[in-house]
């Protein structure tokens, strides 16, 4: 026989393999799903949580300021998730105008085919992770007024932003975002 044949068998196997695979797509095995109105089920994952930990100048100086940032983060379903990035602003509040001291980004969000190592959070379910970010301010002599309540601690502040999750893989359900705001 032709080894031609052989081969065109084989490749038409491992294609009908793929082709089932792709077909059936990545499922979602959550218990307790929810029915809905025309009697199919839908999984019900519950949002994450997210609690302004702490926000603290840690160093302070005629030239530069250094503020510590800390969201703390629960996942209250029972199965992981994964916080790929938080982005935040950060505003002080606490003078005669609002003012944007800065903002950061936490994790890293995959962006193509090949990504060389990761830096998200896995969230294992009922579990809770600290996220920290440090800003460094320069003193450019025009905000009196804040660096004074830098120095006598007396800062009001506000943190915007958004966390991006998804279920325990990269692959399966669909990125999720929650929007926050926190006054302090």
């Amino acid at each position: 026989m032709n080894p031609k044949i052989f081969v065109g068998i084989a490749v038409a196997a491992l294609a009908a393999v793929l082709g089932g695979i792709l077909i059936m797509g990545p499922s979602i095995d959550i218990e307790s799903p929810r029915p809905t109105s025309d009697g199919s089920d839908i999984p019900q994952v519950r949002p994450i949580q997210i609690e302004l930990e702490e926000i603290v100048v840690s160093k302070i100086s005629e030239r530069s300021a250094t503020i510590d940032v800390a969201f703390e983060i629960t996942n209250p379903n029972d199965r992981s998730m994964i916080v790929t990035t938080m982005d935040y602003q950060l505003y002080e509040t606490g003078y005669s105008h609002s003012e944007q001291l800065g903002g950061g980004q936490i994790g890293h969000r995959a962006e193509g085919m090949v990504e060389f190592g990761s830096n998200y959070y896995t969230l294992l379910g009922g579990n809770s992770i600290i996220l920290r970010d440090e800003i460094v301010l320069k003193n450019t002599g025009n905000t009196p007024e804040l660096w004074s309540n830098f120095e006598s601690n007396t800062n009001t502040w506000k943190v915007s932003g958004v966390v991006f999750y998804n279920l325990s893989s990269m692959t399966s359900g669909q990125e999720n975002e929650l929007m926050f705001e926190f006054t302090q």
